[in-house]
C-alpha cells in the first residue's frame, strides 16, 4: 500500500501555487526524507524531459530565475544530490519554510506521521526578502 502526500509550492512573492503528489511506503517519514524525495523526483523528471525551464524548489547553479522557474545557461542534466545540498542550505538560511498540514516544522529530523484517510499536505513556502528591509 502506498500513502499519497500532496506537495504544494507557494511563494510570498508571486502567490503562485503548484501542487503535485508523491507516494510513500511508510506512514512515518522524516522531514529530511520528504525533502530528499521531493528533490530527487523533480530532478529525475527534469532530466527525463529536459524542458527549457526547471520547475524546482531551488535554483540550480549557473541558472537564471524566470517567472515560472529557472533557465539553465547551458542545457544539461542536473545532479539530484547537488540540488538536494542546495535545498538543505536554503532551508538552513530560511529561503523556504516547510509546513506539514499548516504546522511549520523547523527540524529536518522530525518524524511526520502521514495520514491514511486523506493525503498529508506538505507546503514549501518560498520566502522572498523585503526590498530595503
Amino acid at each position: 500500500m502506498t500513502i499519497p502526500v500532496s506537495l504544494i509550492d507557494e511563494s510570498t512573492a508571486s502567490g503562485a501555487r503548484r501542487t503535485f503528489t508523491l507516494d510513500f511506503l511508510d506512514e512515518r517519514v522524516t522531514v529530511r526524507e520528504l525533502l530528499r524525495r521531493r528533490v530527487y523526483e523533480e530532478v529525475t523528471e527534469y532530466n527525463a524531459r529536459e524542458p527549457e525551464v526547471f520547475h524546482g524548489l531551488v535554483q540550480p547553479t549557473d541558472a537564471e530565475r524566470t517567472l515560472n522557474g529557472s533557465r539553465l545557461r547551458t542545457r544539461r542534466k542536473l545532479d539530484w544530490e547537488a540540488q538536494y545540498t542546495l535545498a538543505l542550505d536554503a532551508f538552513a538560511r530560511l529561503g523556504f519554510v516547510i509546513l506539514v498540514d499548516d504546522r511549520q516544522v523547523d527540524d529536518l529530523d522530525e518524524v511526520v506521521h502521514l495520514r491514511l484517510d486523506r493525503p498529508t499536505e506538505v507546503t514549501f513556502l518560498k520566502l522572498v526578502p523585503l526590498v530595503g528591509g
